[in-house]
């Protein structure tokens, strides 16, 4: 598309209002940067992508783009070895989390909107960045002190140092023999130097270097020699600090230039899905439909022998709005032209809408090329001409001499042979700007031309040889279209009427103005009879229209009426519905509460049979005992040791030390390999108490104590790829589990990641009254990916 004519159709300031809808300077850039395609697989992808924003963001989906900055000037500068400051590492750390939130959105919704998920996978995490950013920088832009071990001694000495000057200064301010010296008893700073005020008259009276002197004169800020060497101190641990402090950012800058080439696709992509959603909030202000886009036809014909058959293009634009005029004054209008028709003589008024009708078809065509959805109702199709060529508008040239006629000949000469049948050719007071019969006899023989080649052509124009011209009837592929004009109050509604040529309305305009009547029938008397019939004959039909487009307009009125109760009847049933499932919900719950209650008496009273049952059979029990104990000879009793169980493979054993049960794996003489949830361990045979065999578990026994009685849960929990809420919970009953089976200590694994999962697991076992302590893994352990705790066991 010539960018001469997107000018002139006024596209620019279209996409400068789109910009107005990014996020970010890179989204901007794009929008305004943004071309009209002649390609129909890429046209169909923008208008899609926009259609496709539109539809998440009116979901409310948590997508946002607050935050992203275009970090690539930046990145440039690390590529450089330039060093950044801490503020903008903090922008770019908030650019790429920004980005991995939308990465992670769109891309778990890749099956609902496809190209935004295609866009934004080529986002690339660089989360070892974003974490280095985070170690190193603070909120507040500054560099933590653990940026590195040796800023961390080197501001611990700082303090140090800094502490004891000001101490010292303190002390020389409270001495009661300096009190009368003293402008004031404060600590401050000059050039970066530790000072006290005294007073210039007592010059001298401490001993010091001046730094610094009053706007008066009468304060001298001076530096006590006994804090000089001390102050040097301070100093050089200032440089060393600054030097540190540099080399914590060189080192990360050094970082973001070695993955710069993917920072800055991130950036790209960001960009893409930022003018997206700019396409979306646009179209939503405009009240915008997509169009359906046809394909072009084909170019296997030469122009020249195009022989004026329809080029087999589509134009249809419904209630269509011009995106720059106001919305609540502007007049829609409908352009369609049907399979026999391509060309459009378009007459009426001056100031009657013609030149902005033309511009509306144009630049709509452009807005959708571009991938913006159209401010026009539903149905409307468009063809992709390719390309557009626009001559609207007053093109008259001081610089080159040229009039306004001559003007509009240079531009139509520059694209007249070069139409064919793909191509849109808007044309605005055709012929005008020169002796009227001779434009006239031009204008049709241009339009003649443009015809013969088969080219879709809107022309604007006052020649009435032009009317006659356009009829089908004269001109195959041609058709009348007006704009229309309100002789009561002598105003243009701006409606467009395809079919019908514009009536003159001189003559009446003349008499309401208040032209003398005399002087309007002399003018109509000089008309031939012809034209006034015709004239007559265009009213009537104009009439005709307007009361068919008022009866349709109520026709449409009713019919929305009746929508509109069809879909309040509809809501109302709809909720009826809802009502009634409610209500069957209730009741079910009500009759589900009440067997539950039932079903808790009937425990009861069985709980309660049960303990007569067994008060009855314990009487009986003791009577029996104390019968037995009467008929029978008192002897001594002998107690027999328990017989040790032997340990096989494959038992279930009660492992005393650990206070937890293990299965037997091998047995080696002596010793035996028992395994312990995920812990492996040799232990002597003697220390192992048999619990069960293989092929069965044992009951526990009634001597056996509680926690033995309780499983063991293992002594190793895996917490690793859980967010922190589900591992915590998860945490807490694994701890009480433990606890209840006799665990003494337990290993907790979370991984290193990004640290959040290991500070909440920590965080955890610090207030949980079970912990009696913790401490990281040691090596061989998992180090720091595990915590080892200790269990506040009995």
């Amino acid at each position: 598309m010539d960018y001469k004519h997107c000018l002139t159709l006024e596209l620019p300031k279209v996409l400068d209002r789109l910009a107005n809808y990014a996020s970010f300077s890179a989204g901007r850039e794009l929008c305004l940067q943004l071309a009209p395609s002649s390609d129909l697989t890429e046209v169909k992808r923008r208008l899609a992508l926009t259609r496709e924003a539109r539809i998440l963001l009116s979901g409310n989906a948590d997508v946002r783009l607050g935050g992203v900055r275009d970090i690539r000037p930046l990145v440039d500068r690390a590529g450089h070895g330039i060093l950044l400051l801490p503020q903008e590492l903090l922008e770019i750390r908030d650019t790429l989390v920004a980005a991995r939130s939308v990465y992670r959105t769109l891309t778990r919704m890749s099956n609902q909107f496809p190209l935004l998920a295609t866009t934004a996978a080529r986002i690339v995490e660089v989360a070892e960045i974003i974490e280095e950013i985070n170690r190193c920088i603070d909120d507040k832009a500054e560099v933590r002190d653990t940026a590195s071990n040796e800023l961390a001694a080197i501001r611990r000495d700082l303090r140090g140092a800094r502490d004891r000057l000001v101490d010292k200064l303190n002390r020389i301010l409270t001495a009661s023999r300096n009190a009368p010296y003293l402008q004031e008893a404060l600590v401050t700073q000059r050039g970066g130097r530790y000072v006290v005020p005294i007073k210039a008259d007592f010059k001298g009276r401490i001993p010091g270097v001046v730094h610094d002197q009053s706007a008066s004169g009468a304060t001298l800020f001076i530096e006590p020699l006994s804090c000089v060497e001390m102050g040097n101190r301070l100093r050089e641990l200032e440089l060393s600090e600054q030097r540190e402090v540099e080399k914590v950012l060189t080192a990360i800058a050094a970082m973001i230039a070695e993955e710069g080439i993917y920072i800055i696709r991130t950036i790209e992509a960001l960009a893409e899905l930022d003018m997206a959603f700019a396409c979306a909030n646009y179209a939503e202000a405009i009240h915008a439909t997509e169009p359906q886009i046809m394909p072009p036809p084909s170019r296997s014909r030469p122009a020249a022998q195009a022989s004026g058959q329809h080029p087999g293009t589509t134009l249809k634009l419904v209630q269509a709005r011009h995106p720059l005029l106001d919305p609540a004054r502007v007049v829609p209008i409908d352009v369609m032209l049907d399979e026999q028709t391509f060309i459009v003589v378009i007459t009426g008024p001056n100031t009657g809408g013609k030149t902005v009708a033309l511009k509306t078809v144009g630049l709509l065509c452009l807005m959708a090329y571009c991938g913006l959805h159209l401010p026009a109702g539903d149905g409307s199709a468009l063809s992709i001409f390719d390309p557009i060529y626009a001559d609207i508008g007053d093109e008259q040239s001081i610089e080159q001499n040229l009039s306004t006629f001559s003007a509009h000949m240079v531009n139509l000469i520059g694209f007249l042979d070069k139409a064919d049948q793909r191509a849109l050719v808007l044309l605005d007071e055709l012929g005008a700007g020169t002796d009227p019969t001779e434009g006239s006899a031009l204008a049709r023989a241009i339009l003649e031309h443009l015809r013969a080649r088969s080219v879709t052509t809107l022309v604007a124009t006052h020649y009435p040889e032009l009317k006659i011209w356009a009829l089908p009837s004269t001109t195959p592929g041609a058709i009348n279209a007006s704009v229309e004009f309100d002789a009561e109050t002598l105003s243009p509604t701006y409606r467009l009427s395809v079919g019908l040529p514009g009536r003159s309305n001189a003559f009446a305009i003349a008499e309401r103005l208040g032209l003398g009547l005399g002087i309007v029938n002399a003018a109509r008397a000089l008309i031939t009879e012809g034209n006034l019939h015709a004239e007559d004959l265009l009213a009537d039909i104009h009439r005709a229209r307007q009361e068919a487009e008022t009866a349709r307009q109520l026709a449409s009125h009713a019919q929305t009426q009746a929508e509109r109760a069809e879909k309040e009847l509809r809501t109302r049933l709809a909720n009826i519905e809802q009502e009634r499932r409610e209500v069957l919900e209730q009741a079910r719950d009500e009759g589900q509460a009440k067997l539950e209650q039932l079903e808790e008496e009937i425990r009861a009273l069985r709980g309660k049979l049960s303990d007569v049952r067994a008060a009855e059979v314990a009487a009986i029990q003791a009577r029996r005992s104390e019968l037995l104990k009467s008929s029978l000879p008192k002897t001594p009793a002998v107690v027999m040791p328990e017989p040790r169980h032997s340990v096989a493979i494959g038992d279930r054993v009660w492992v005393a030390r650990l206070k937890a049960e293990g299965q037997v794996i091998s047995i080696d003489g002596e010793e035996a390999k028992v395994q312990a949830g995920r812990l492996s361990l040799r232990l002597p045979v003697m220390e192992l108490e048999w619990r069960a065999s293989p092929e069965k578990v044992a009951a526990p026994s009634a001597g056996s104590s509680a926690r033995a009685a309780s499983a063991s849960p293992g002594i190793e929990l895996d917490l690793r790829g859980q967010l922190a809420q589900d591992a915590l919970v998860q945490l807490d009953r694994y701890l009480d589990h433990a606890v209840r089976s006799g665990l003494p200590w337990v290993r907790i694994i979370h991984g290193h990641g990004t640290g959040a999962l290991k500070r909440a697991v920590r965080e955890a076992l610090k207030k949980n009254a079970l912990t009696k302590n913790f401490e990281p893994g040691k090596e061989g352990e998992g180090g720091d990916g595990v915590t080892v705790a200790w269990l506040a066991i009995e």
